[in-house]
């Protein structure tokens, strides 16, 4: 069953389960859409394989089936912002 990790490993920004920006990578590794594209050019930074939209749990699921509440975060990734001179 996947996690639903519940923020973006890259920006921190909240990814509640109904988020339709969280992506994913087969490992679970989570990333906002903002990120995934501008940062990370859709590629995950920990395994190399490629970020898909995750799918969402039936909210009626998430009462025996809860979120994770463990957030993964790691500040360096902004700075592969692609964005910035």
């Amino acid at each position: 069953m996947l996690e639903l990790r519940p923020g973006c490993e890259c920006c921190d920004k909240d990814l509640p389960p109904e988020a339709d920006d969280a992506l994913i990578c087969s490992f679970e590794c989570t990333f906002c859409a903002a990120c995934a594209g501008q940062i990370l050019g859709g590629v995950c930074p920990n395994c190399g394989g490629e970020l898909v939209p995750r799918p969402r749990r039936p909210a009626a699921k998430l009462l025996n089936n809860p979120a994770s509440m463990i957030r993964v975060f790691n500040p360096q990734l902004k700075s592969r912002d692609r964005t910035t001179p």
